[in-house]
């Protein structure tokens, strides 16, 4: 078994869902991986990872408006020295994911035909997230 390691860099535009696959792809297939599984994991604690509809953007929104609703800014939180988006962010963080296992066939992540890899950006301002990706499996000779 082999592995192969690195960090992606995405840059948000505050509060959305960022389709990070063609990235994740073409890291994996520049890696050389073939058969194996892939994970990827979000070092934050405000914004997260999951898999999701990638055709119809009304589906990005409408996740964005429920987790509005589910953690919202107004809430008495006790935790509130970052600004008023900051706790909402890290509720919201808390019920998505910080990593996602992939398993990986043919050297192409084994995605579903709807399916797409997002960045959840849960503060309202831009931030530069940080993304790890380890293969483990086939590489390439």
């Amino acid at each position: 078994m082999q592995q192969a390691l690195t960090e992606l860099t995405f840059a948000t535009p505050g509060r959305s869902m960022v389709d990070i696959s063609s990235e994740v792809a073409g890291w994996l297939q520049a890696s050389g991986a073939q058969t194996g599984l892939l994970t990827l994991f979000i070092r934050h604690t405000s914004a997260s990872l999951t898999i999701q509809e990638n055709a119809d953007p009304d589906v990005q929104a409408d996740l964005l408006d429920a987790f509005d609703r589910l953690a919202p800014e107004n809430a008495p939180y006790r935790h509130s020295s970052e600004g008023p988006d900051d706790m909402p962010a890290h509720v919201k963080a808390a019920l998505t994911s910080t990593s996602l296992s992939i398993p990986v066939s043919a050297g192409r992540m084994t995605l579903g035909t709807w399916q797409g890899i997002y960045l959840i950006e849960h503060r309202a301002r831009p931030h530069q997230r940080r993304v790890v990706a380890q293969f483990m499996g086939e590489l390439r000779a």
